[in-house]
């Protein structure tokens, strides 16, 4: 099911903070006079004029290696139509959001009122100067084949119509590999093609660049077969149109072995898949809904192979598969084009990729186990780390072969390890622990929810299928929140304990018998089981429930009390932790412990260390652990830096295989330099250290604070370690994003626990 937006979400979305979804932010310090003197008058003099010198001096001084121009001028918006430049801005700005995510790319978003053809190439030919590549978008047909085809022969960088070219690229892809599974010949299959639109028409050329023969093609368009005899064709429609006797979109699917759709959704018949022949192939990726649904295509024919363009059903095709990666490759190299080379080695390399054993990241991340090449697995999800290290060489190297790249890459294990810290799996974390929790949703219990954010988190958590909420609390207040703030959580179980005499006696006894021997009387229990803490977490406890979520409201400290006495900890366990996980430009680092322990000893850090590393690999990542204090290797004393030196060692030998150094000092430990040339002998050097832990509550808490404040990272947390099931107390005040999050690892954490 595709998800559900609504209008005031995505208003919102876009309104929060500043407006829009794109910033500038500096690249080099500007924290002094003479910062600003070499940024601006008079150092900027010095590399304007080695650029005047020697203008391939621009990409040694500049950003432009590293920046593509988004550009639309509106006429031919996602569904939308000639909706005008200023109405695709917040579009194009999206496509500048993929380009950075997926491949580090920055992005100026271009906006441009001009529907003469013309005048537009000219606008954007005069901008070649700023930029390393061009990115056109929503250009309405016929007038982008021009445009496009013109900029390729006038421009020196890389221009691309990702309308075109993308879909073709990536269906390109399962094209190869769904005719290898089928073991038919491309140069003989018949291809029917539904659509006449850009992205149509690149397709089909791509196809035919692969090697479908031009007389095994059919093109159809709204008014049935394109015939060579139907009056006023176009020169676009008369590269396509056929002599052969056929009228319809059924005369021609008898037979053929391809269907692809670029058209509209649920045009195509149950009836009309059966014409076709055996083991077809269906490409149907009009979106939002695909020509035929893919459960009825699957239902008329065992023997179909069936990609959309949706997330929800296997063979997704997703352009985000390509351009910035065949971007990044372009760029890498100075290419001059994005040439027909380039777009076949991106098809092939995503082909062969699909063709590879999966990695357990990836299986994990769509709640499979064991995703591999076959008919529901043609092409590599958008969320598979190996993309850019498979696409991105894939083209560089085609546009080295091809003649067209003035910067040849010469040592390709530097290249391959550049491409992994530009981006990786490290910025995809979040990404990938909500996809695992839509594969097995949970039922996750509220203790807040007669709170608004609470609330709202609640739906976006229904509707993305994340989990299954449950809502605790004084039902009348809860029923009037949703009232009041327009929410859609019809459906949703509301639990008011005050209401459940049958629970609250049954919690009871469960709670006096696990207390009683530490002061708790019955009527205690009884007492306590009717605050949404403790009746949450006894929900959990007995069953009711997979996972909790608590703390928006309360400080941590009494939030977490009732979870200990009713959950506990797990076996071999002694206490708990809190981790923070600090999302940075940098990639993900985790901070332990911030939130739970107040001055733990040399012992209870090294069991904390065990409990965070184990956190880190949950999270698919091998933690690489740095002990932090004041002192590096014994460089000082004091209390401290022995507490941490002492810890260090001991955990050394209690987890042998687990890479950990200290004590040292936080600088020291994010900084190989340093080490290489001072402490050589540091296990860190080659492997960054992204597991932080702290001498006490105090400096951790004020760590992830501070660097959340001030170093434009975001928080994640506190994830509670240790409990015997799955427990998450929230940050006070914590944003609705930060409790989606919340819930996400809560789930994948209860998805684990119910495992045998």
């Amino acid at each position: 099911m595709a998800i559900k937006i609504r209008k005031e979400d995505a208003l919102n979305y876009h309104t929060q903070g500043s407006p829009g979804k794109i910033e500038v932010i500096p690249s080099k310090p500007l924290s002094s006079q003479m910062d600003l003197a070499l940024a601006y008058s008079p150092g900027v003099a010095e590399p304007c004029k080695e650029i005047e010198a020697d203008v391939e001096n621009v990409y040694k001084y500049t950003a432009k290696g590293n920046l593509v121009a988004v550009i639309s001028n509106g006429t031919a918006v996602l569904g939308l139509g000639d909706i005008g430049p200023e109405a695709s801005k917040p579009v194009m700005e999206g496509k500048g959001v993929l380009f950075k995510k997926f491949a580090g790319i920055d992005v100026f978003d271009i906006e441009i009122n001009e529907k003469d053809p013309k005048k537009l190439i000219e606008i954007i030919r005069s901008l070649e100067p700023t930029f390393g590549g061009v990115n056109l978008e929503d250009i309405k047909a016929p007038e982008c084949f021009e445009i496009e085809q013109t900029l390729k022969r006038e421009m020196n960088i890389p221009v691309m119509h990702d309308d075109q070219h993308g879909t073709a690229i990536i269906s390109g892809a399962a094209l190869l590999n769904a005719l290898e599974i089928v073991e038919k010949d491309i140069s003989e299959i018949k291809l029917v093609v539904n659509g006449a639109g850009a992205s149509a028409v690149s397709c089909t050329r791509f196809y035919m660049s692969l090697g479908v023969k031009r007389e095994n093609l059919v093109m159809c368009d709204k008014e049935g077969v394109i015939r060579q005899d139907r009056p006023e064709l176009d020169d676009i429609k008369k590269e396509f149109a056929t002599h052969r006797d056929l009228r319809t979109l059924s005369d021609a699917l008898a037979g053929a072995d391809v269907f692809l759709g670029l058209s509209a959704g649920n045009i195509v018949s149950q009836d009309q898949i059966k014409l076709m022949a055996a083991n077809p192939i269906v490409f149907a990726l009009a979106n939002p809904d695909p020509e035929i649904a893919y459960d009825l295509a699957i239902e008329a024919r065992e023997d179909v192979i069936m990609a959309t363009g949706r997330s929800d059903h296997p063979n997704q095709v997703n352009n985000v598969l390509g351009f910035p990666y065949i971007f990044r490759g372009a760029l890498d190299v100075r290419s001059t084009a994005i040439n027909e080379e380039m777009k076949l080695a991106a098809a092939k390399a995503i082909a062969k990729l699909a063709k590879e054993p999966v990695p357990d990241i990836v299986n994990k991340a769509y709640g499979e186990s064991k995703l591999g090449f076959g008919r529901f697995y043609l092409i590599p999800k958008p969320l598979d780390p190996r993309l850019i290290t498979t696409i991105a060489p894939a083209v560089a190297k085609a546009a080295m072969d091809s003649g067209v790249a003035k910067n040849p890459i010469k040592d390709w294990a530097a290249y391959e390890l550049e491409l992994q810290e530009r981006i990786g799996i490290d910025q995809r974390l979040m990404s990938v622990v909500i996809s695992r929790a839509k594969k097995d949703p949970k039922k996750v219990v509220f203790a807040e929810a007669d709170n608004r954010k609470i609330l709202k988190a609640a739906q976006i958590i229904r509707d993305e299928k994340i989990a299954n909420p449950i809502l605790l609390g004084n039902r009348a207040k809860i029923l009037t929140l949703i009232e009041e703030n327009s929410l859609d959580l019809q459906n949703v179980t509301i639990i008011d304990p005050l209401e459940e005499s049958e629970k609250l006696s049954q919690f009871a006894d469960i709670l006096y018998k696990k207390r009683q021997r530490k002061g708790m009387t019955l009527a205690d229990a009884s007492r306590l089981v009717t605050q949404r803490n403790y009746f949450g977490a006894m929900m959990v406890e007995t069953g009711l429930a997979d996972a909790f979520i608590s703390g928006l409201t309360r400080d941590y400290p009494k939030t977490i009390l009732p979870s200990l006495h009713t959950i506990g900890v797990k076996d071999k366990t002694k206490r708990v932790a809190g981790m923070y996980i600090m999302n940075t430009d940098k990639g993900p680092y985790f901070f332990a412990d911030a939130t739970v322990n107040l001055n733990p000893t040399a012992e209870e850090l090294v069991e904390i260390i065990g409990l965070t590393a184990d956190a880190v690999r949950f999270f698919n990542i091998e933690p690489r652990v740095a002990v932090l204090s004041y002192s590096n290797f014994g460089s000082a004393k004091g209390e401290i830096a022995e507490k941490m030196a002492k810890a260090t060692a001991m955990a050394k030998q209690r987890f042998p295989g687990l890479i950990i150094e200290g004590e040292m000092q936080a600088n020291v430990a994010l900084n190989e330099e340093i080490q290489r040339d001072v402490y050589p002998f540091s296990q860190l050097i080659n492997k960054k250290a992204n597991t932080l832990i702290f001498p006490d509550l105090g400096s951790g808490n004020i760590a992830y604070k501070l660097l959340a404040e001030l170093g434009n990272a975001e928080a994640i947390g506190p994830i509670l370690l240790g409990m015997n099931k799955p427990v998450h107390i929230l940050q006070l005040g914590s944003s609705i994003r930060e409790i989606v999050n919340m819930v996400a690892i809560a789930v994948v954490d209860a998805q684990i626990a119910g495992r045998p």
